[in-house]
């Protein structure tokens, strides 16, 4: 057990100093490309510097996630810090869509009235870009599988990946504006490049507000959940059923569960068993269950009144 512990300990420790590591190469290089966008007069690239930004921000969440999952609850937090996650997801979710509001206005001008782009400086800077994604992927790659908690790093990786799908969309950009002259290709490549920006932004907004709503999760149906407590022997009824999440990936629920009449020790072995199962089926991995016996109940009580 403690060998296990310690394992889980020094991978934790390995996935800090990588997303440290990609962090600080995507938070230099989302500079140089705003800069360097201003510069060559490119919303082409200003747009790519913005997707650079979510993923700063994915890989900044996943620090954040590893850090404070290792704080311990308090009197007050009774769960923990994990919702802070939730809450900067929110935030930069409505704060990119803001982002993205602004380039399609600056787009719309620039269809209308095309500007001339320094198409060798855009080339250059996306390029720096490029290089920097592929290096980011190669140090996430290989955290993205082959353990269980490392979905956070797994996210930061896809996002990587696609950013670099971006930046070879720039380059192609620069390549033929400086072949053709076509300035108009500019604000159609940030156009694309905002479009997936505001789509991850939208399903970030909206999956941060199901978790504050405490929602049911994605992939759970309470229908199912009823259904398959109900298969464990013992079990007569399940009500009141309720699943929400905590933070990404760590569900609970709250329930009642009607059982035949037996000892608070078998209830006991029933709770271990009825955990066991939404576990391995839902994922869901805290519960808080009220056991109840209804027909003996009602049973005494009409004795009590019909001696």
């Amino acid at each position: 057990m403690e060998d296990e512990r310690g394992h889980k300990h020094e991978y934790r420790a390995r996935e800090r100093k990588k997303l440290v590591l990609a962090s600080v190469v995507t938070g230099s290089i989302f500079i140089v490309e705003i800069v360097g966008g201003f510069i060559a007069n490119s919303l082409a690239l200003i747009s790519d510097a913005g997707h650079m930004l979510t993923d700063l921000f994915a890989l900044l969440v996943s620090l954040f996630a590893l850090y404070f999952a290792a704080k311990p609850p308090t009197e007050k937090k009774t769960y923990g810090f994990y919702r802070l996650e939730i809450l900067a997801a929110l935030f930069n979710g409505v704060t990119l869509f803001m982002i993205t509001l602004w380039i399609f206005y600056e787009a719309y001008h620039r269809f209308m009235h095309p500007e001339t782009i320094s198409s060798g400086k855009m080339f250059i800077v996306a390029l720096i870009g490029l290089v920097a994604n592929i290096t980011c992927v190669y140090l996430l790659k290989g955290d993205s599988h082959g353990h269980e908690h490392s979905l956070n790093v797994k996210a930061a990786f896809l996002h990587m990946l696609s950013d670099t799908l971006s930046s070879v969309g720039v380059i192609l950009g620069a390549v033929l504006i400086y072949y053709t002259n076509w300035f108009v290709i500019d604000p159609i490549i940030s156009v694309v490049l905002c479009i997936l920006i505001l789509i991850w932004s939208y399903k970030l907004v909206i999956e941060s507000v199901d978790v504050l709503l405490e929602a049911t999760p994605k992939g759970i149906r309470i229908d199912d959940v009823i259904a398959r407590l109900k298969q464990i022997p013992g079990i007569d009824d399940a009500h009141d059923i309720h699943v929400w999440t905590i933070t990404s990936g760590m569900y609970s629920m709250s329930g009642h569960i009607d059982t035949k009449d037996m000892m608070i020790s078998e209830t006991t072995k029933l709770s271990k068993e009825i955990n066991r199962v939404l576990s391995e089926k839902f994922k869901i991995g805290h519960t808080v269950i009220q056991f109840g016996c209804e027909c003996k109940v009602n049973n005494a009580h009409n004795k009590h009144n019909h001696p």
